[in-house]
C-alpha cells in the first residue's frame, strides 16, 4: 500500500491556492478540471516531496461545508483492489463503493474518515462479486 493523497474541498481556490502555495510554500503538481461533474481538483505538494499530496477540490456551485465536510478523504493506491476489498469485508468493514471498475473503492474508519482504495497501474477486469454490488451508505 503506498499513500497518494489527502483531499479538502475548498470554497475560492484561488483564496486557497494563496494560502498553501503563497504562504505555506506547496507547489501546484497536477490540476484536473471536469466541466460536467462542475469541479477542479488541484493537486499540491512540498518541494522535494511529490509522493505525498494534497489534494484541494474546488466545487464549481457554491455549497457551505462547515466544518464537517471540507475534509474528503485519504487515499492508497493498493496491489490488488479486489484482495483488500475482500479481506476488509471478512474483517467486518463495509465497504461503501464496491470496486465495480476494477479502480477504486471506498470505505470509512470508525471514526467515519473516508478512505479512498485505488487500483495501483491499469484498472483490474470487473468482476463478481463487485460488479454488481451496490453502494452502501455513504463516503
Amino acid at each position: 500500500m503506498k499513500y497518494l493523497h489527502t483531499m479538502v474541498r475548498v470554497s475560492d481556490l484561488g483564496q486557497s491556492l494563496d494560502f498553501y502555495c503563497r504562504k505555506l510554500g506547496l507547489r501546484e503538481v497536477k490540476r484536473h478540471e471536469n466541466a460536467a461533474g462542475r469541479y477542479t481538483l488541484v493537486y499540491l505538494a512540498a518541494p522535494g516531496d511529490e509522493a505525498a499530496q494534497l489534494e484541494l477540490t474546488w466545487n464549481w456551485d457554491a455549497e457551505d461545508y462547515g466544518e464537517a465536510r471540507n475534509f474528503g478523504h485519504l487515499a492508497y493506491a493498493v496491489e490488488d483492489i479486489y484482495a483488500i476489498c475482500e479481506r476488509l469485508q471478512r474483517e467486518g468493514v463495509t465497504i461503501n463503493r464496491p470496486p465495480r471498475d476494477g479502480r477504486m473503492a471506498f470505505i470509512r474508519s470508525p471514526d467515519r474518515i473516508s478512505i479512498e482504495l485505488l487500483q495501483a497501474g491499469a484498472p483490474l477486469p470487473p468482476r463478481e462479486p463487485w460488479a454488481s454490488m451496490p453502494n452502501t451508505g455513504h463516503w
